[in-house]
């Protein structure tokens, strides 16, 4: 919790001012003593059951002093909104060994079918475009709002020779920079710091590979370290298993994703990294990484909270000093 004016928290020197106050009146002595000889008489008329109860009015009294000093201090509380604008990049390996068949019906099946779920669940506002790799990185979609465009390009998608990702990873990364640059009158293409960065449309490469670079090139660090520099996290996803083959001729291939690189890349960008063996967790992984994006922290207000308990409190004090003393002192 923050607040606005936290100064206007130094009123709450008055709640322990208040207090003493209290006590002091409370055992000032009477100015009009009366003399009781029978002392054993008096304190049984007197009921010290109930001395805890001359306290309940002081104390509700107190805590809406309190709140009534909070609110004045206008605080705010960090909660989660729906973002209503990002650009994000799909970077998809289009390698040949997309064709195992470890994740059904195959891996490039599998991830078109996962990222054609997650675009369905995306806020219609964000921003997508498409990177495709296997040798080298081809840009198959602009940054756009037309999802079906997007959609007809990842259907157009088809195995190949070579994985390049460290070309992937910095063509994604840079086709994100660029669009926020250019987009309306942002003018941000100028901005180099992630510390200045901060009122950028924020902007995020989903990266899927399913096996280890072998063209291309920048290797997958200079790849992460160009991502890095641009402020663009790198959302990884490792698609496949260890007992993935591919059959040429008779003859089984081994292959494998790389998770250490791509956990790598996704720690070194301030992104995630993501295990998807099945087409099951492809599916749930991004998910996942969609509600990552579409939500964002966002101060609210909640004075209205503090001033809501300040006057409940006032009133149940009031009516705690009325049942106890018979009056509103």
């Amino acid at each position: 919790m923050t607040f606005e004016w936290p100064l206007a928290l130094l009123g709450l020197a008055l709640v322990p001012a208040v207090l003493v106050a209290y006590l002091f009146v409370r055992r000032r002595p009477s100015r009009y003593a009366i003399a009781f000889t029978n002392l054993d008489v008096l304190a049984s008329v007197v009921d010290r059951r109930g001395s805890w109860r001359r306290w309940i009015a002081p104390v509700l009294f107190l805590l809406a002093l309190a709140a009534a000093t909070a609110a004045m201090a206008r605080p705010h509380l960090t909660v989660q909104r729906t973002r209503e604008q990002a650009t994000i990049v799909l970077a998809i390996d289009e390698s040949g060994s997309m064709f195992a068949q470890d994740v059904q019906p195959t891996r490039l099946q599998a991830a078109q079918n996962a990222v054609n779920h997650f675009l369905g669940r995306l806020p219609p506002k964000f921003r997508v475009g498409l990177v495709a790799f296997a040798g080298d990185a081809q840009v198959a979609a602009p940054v756009t709002r037309d999802r079906q465009l997007v959609r007809d390009a990842l259907s157009y998608l088809s195995p190949q020779r070579g994985t390049a990702i460290g070309d992937a990873v910095a063509r994604a990364a840079q086709l994100a920079h660029d669009a926020v640059g250019n987009a309306g009158d942002r003018r941000l293409a100028a901005v180099t710091s992630c510390s200045t960065a901060g009122n950028r449309e924020p902007t995020a490469v989903l990266f899927l590979s399913d096996g280890f670079q072998t063209a291309g090139a920048l290797s997958p660090d200079d790849g992460a370290a160009k991502a890095k520099d641009l402020c663009v996290p790198v959302y990884t996803i490792a698609l496949g298993t260890d007992q993935g083959v591919l059959d040429f001729g008779g003859r089984q291939i081994p292959v494998p994703p790389d998770r250490e690189t791509l956990g790598r890349i996704a720690a070194e960008t301030g992104g995630k990294y993501f295990d998807a063996a099945t087409s099951q967790a492809l599916d749930s992984a991004y998910a996942s990484i969609g509600s990552l994006l579409a939500k964002e922290p966002a101060k609210e207000e909640i004075t209205w909270a503090f001033m809501l308990a300040a006057g409940l409190l006032a009133l149940l004090a009031a009516g705690a000093s009325v049942f106890t003393f018979s009056r509103v002192p």
